[in-house]
């Protein structure tokens, strides 16, 4: 087992490292960014001045490790647009956001491994039409129209529920059932698929020779197998819903880190989108990790792989 961790730590710090490089680069591939920070309006001696101060006068490579020596300390520098530290600015937001995507993927996990389940284990039924159904629907409907047919539904015509904001807990079940609804067809149909593969096995069949349990047979010998790709796919998934949040927060008005970095985009405050960029995928590269460990945990048999 410590061969495996000692492995996968060094595969996330490469990718780690590769993140680094392409966020630092992000100032350089949109455009001289002096240029960004002075305006359209800003006369070349402008540039110049903006270009000392900030040290883009400097090497490349001093740049970035001047960069990265202040990032791994959490300083990603000053945002352009909001005038305070972006790392400030981000840790206000990124508490919704971060509540965003856990109870989305938590709505998604306890809705479409169940249903997965039980679609497994009566193919051809009601069940598994309606779970299908839900699979198909999941991938054709856009979040941000599901959003707004749901704020128009319980927010406008129902009043059941607020339509905007992150002040309480029932701010969060619209947005939840959305950006968990993105998850839930591929995470379903997987559990799915597995279900059906491992329910065919020789050692379940084994298994209820010996007289056990229906309940048994399922929970202990058959999902415990079935769920190993299940929770690959759920870190990666949660990777992009907190990295792809910005939709459904912008319906939502939730300013969370998603809503941020679209303001940051469209405001061209490119020390915010690098500190969100590499933030974002630290998160996903951790989700990922954390995976494989508990992969490794419920099936021995891919530490040896």
């Amino acid at each position: 087992m410590l061969n495996f961790v000692v492995k996968r730590l060094i595969l996330a710090a490469l990718v780690t490292s590769a993140v680094l490089l392409i966020s630092f680069s992000l100032l350089y591939l949109a455009g001289d960014p002096a240029a960004s920070i002075a305006g359209e309006s800003a006369s070349a001696a402008d540039i110049q001045k903006i270009r000392e101060l900030y040290g883009f006068d400097r090497p490349m490579l001093v740049q970035f490790f001047d960069w990265l020596w202040h990032a791994l300390q959490g300083d990603f520098g000053q945002s352009y647009f909001f005038k305070m530290p972006v790392a400030d600015l981000i840790a206000d937001r990124m508490t919704v956001t971060l509540t965003l995507g856990v109870s989305g993927m938590l709505f998604a996990l306890v809705t479409a491994v169940p249903l997965g389940v039980i679609a497994a284990l009566r193919p051809n039924s009601m069940i598994d039409r309606f779970a299908l159904f839900l699979s198909v629907m999941g991938q054709a409907l856009p979040s941000f129209w599901f959003g707004l047919m749901m704020v128009v539904l319980f927010a406008v015509r129902l009043n059941w529920l607020p339509a905007s904001g992150s002040e309480t807990w029932m701010h969060f079940v619209m947005p939840t059932i959305v950006l968990g609804y993105y998850a839930m067809p591929a995470i379903m149909r997987l559990t799915r698929a597995g279900m059906l593969e491992v329910l065919g096995a020789d050692y379940i069949r084994t298994a209820r020779a010996k007289g056990a349990g229906p309940a048994r047979v399922v929970v202990k010998h058959a999902l415990r197998n079935a769920v190993v790709p299940v929770v690959s796919l759920a870190a990666v998934q949660m990777g992009f819903m907190l990295g792809g949040s910005i939709v459904v927060e912008t319906v939502f008005a939730l300013h969370g880190a998603g809503f941020l970095a679209w303001e940051s985009i469209s405001r061209n405050d490119l020390p915010t989108v690098q500190a969100l960029i590499l933030i974002f995928s630290c998160f996903y590269i951790a989700f990922t990790f954390l995976s494989d460990l508990l992969n490794a945990w419920i099936d021995p048999r891919i530490r040896i792989g």
